[in-house]
C-alpha cells in the first residue's frame, strides 16, 4: 500500500483550503490543533503505562543505594526515579539496559551465590561514568605488564599512601582505576572493561581484607593482560571458556603476588608460625596477609589462623 504523509495545517494551508472547499480556516486550525492535542495524550498514556511496567525495576536497581551515594536524585516519585534511571544509564527505557553489551564485563564475584543483573548493571555504570570523565593514556598491555612489580610493592603500604601512586601508574597504562562501593546483592570484588582506547578496572572492598583487593586487583590485571577485549559473566561457570579464563587470572594473580618457586619451598619447609609468615613475606615483598591469605586458601592455615596478620580496609 502507498504511504500516507502526514502534514500539518498551517495557518496558510488553513487560509488555502477555506478558498477551495469553503470551510473557515479557523475551523481547520481548529481540527489542527485537536489532533495535536490528541496525539500529546496518546504519548502521555503510552508513556504512563511504560512507566507503569517499569516501575518493579526500580528496586532491583537499587536506586535508594544510587540515590544515597549521590548518581541519582532523592525522590520519592515513581515517575521521577524511573526518568533519573533511565537518565544515569542513558536509556529510553529500562528494558534496553541489556540490549548493551557493556553491563556484560569480566566480574569476578562469590561463586556461591548468583548476583542480580540489575544491581551489576547499576554498579557498572557508576564505573562507566567515572571512566568517561578520566583522562589517561590509550591502554598498554606492555606498559602494564612492565609496572606489575612498582604495583606489587604497594601491598606493604596503607591506602591513603598507595592508592593516589596506584591510579596513576595504572592511568599512564590506559587504565582508569575505579573504586566503588558494592551493591546490594552485587557480590562483587572487581570488575574490567574496555571504552574505546582505555580499559576500565572497577574495584570494591567488599569483606573489607586488604589480600582480597589485592589478589582482585591483579586477577583483573590478569584479565586485561591475557584477555584482552573479551566478556566474561562469572556466574556462568558451566561455560568451559569462562572457568579456564577465570583460572588463568587466578593463576596470574597467585603467581604475581607470591613467585612459585618461592612459596613452594616455604610451604615444603611446613613452618607457618606467625614470625617465619612474616620472614617469608619480607623476602618476597609483599605484606604479611597476602601470605596468610594464601595459606588459607590452599588450606594449610585455618580461615581463623593468623587473622592478626591480615590488614582490613575501610571506606572513608
Amino acid at each position: 500500500m502507498p504511504s500516507i504523509r502526514q502534514k500539518a495545517i498551517t495557518g496558510d494551508t488553513a487560509l488555502q483550503l477555506e478558498q477551495v472547499l469553503g470551510v473557515p480556516a479557523h475551523i481547520w486550525t481548529g481540527l489542527e490543533a485537536t489532533y495535536r492535542l490528541a496525539l500529546a495524550r496518546n504519548r502521555e498514556l503510552a508513556e504512563q503505562e511504560r512507566i507503569k511496567d517499569e516501575a518493579p525495576m526500580l528496586t532491583t536497581f537499587c536506586y535508594g543505594e544510587l540515590s544515597k551515594h549521590g548518581h541519582v536524585p532523592n525522590t520519592r516519585n515513581v515517575i521521577e526515579r524511573i526518568q533519573a534511571l533511565r537518565s544515569f544509564f542513558g536509556v529510553t527505557s529500562l528494558h534496553n539496559i541489556f540490549k548493551i553489551n557493556l553491563y556484560c564485563p569480566a566480574l569476578r564475584s562469590a561463586k556461591k551465590k548468583t548476583p542480580s543483573r540489575e544491581a551489576l548493571a547499576s554498579w557498572l555504570r557508576i564505573g562507566e561514568l567515572k571512566a568517561q570523565r578520566t583522562v589517561c593514556a590509550n591502554f598498554d598491555k606492555k606498559k602494564l605488564q612492565n609496572s606489575l612489580a612498582d604495583i606489587r610493592a604497594m601491598t606493604n603500604e596503607p591506602p591513603e599512601s598507595f592508592m593516589e601512586k596506584l591510579e596513576g601508574i595504572l592511568r599512564d597504562c590506559g587504565v582508569v582505576l575505579v573504586l566503588c562501593p558494592h551493591l546490594p546483592k552485587t557480590y562483587v570484588n572487581g570488575a574490567t572493561f574496555r571504552i574505546g582506547d582505555k580499559a576500565v578496572l572497577m574495584m570494591t572492598i567488599r569483606g573489607k581484607w586488604a589480600d582480597i583487593f589485592w589478589f582482585s586487583l591483579f586477577h583483573e590485571i590478569g584479565h586485561l593482560c591475557l584477555h584482552g577485549k573479551a566478556t566474561f559473566i562469572d556466574w556462568d561457570f558451566k561455560t568451559p571458556e569462562l572457568v579456564k579464563q577465570e583460572a588463568q587470572a587466578d593463576a596470574f594473580a597467585m603467581k604475581t603476588l607470591i613467585p612459585g618457586d618461592d612459596y613452594n619451598r616455604f610451604i615444603e619447609v611446613g613452618n607457618f608460625r606467625a614470625e617465619h609468615i612474616s620472614e617469608f613475606s619480607k623476602q618476597v615483598g609483599v605484606s604479611d596477609g597476602i601470605i596468610v591469605g594464601r595459606l588459607q586458601h590452599d588450606g594449610f592455615l585455618q580461615p581463623y589462623w593468623c587473622n592478626d596478620l591480615r590488614d582490613r580496609y575501610e571506606w572513608r
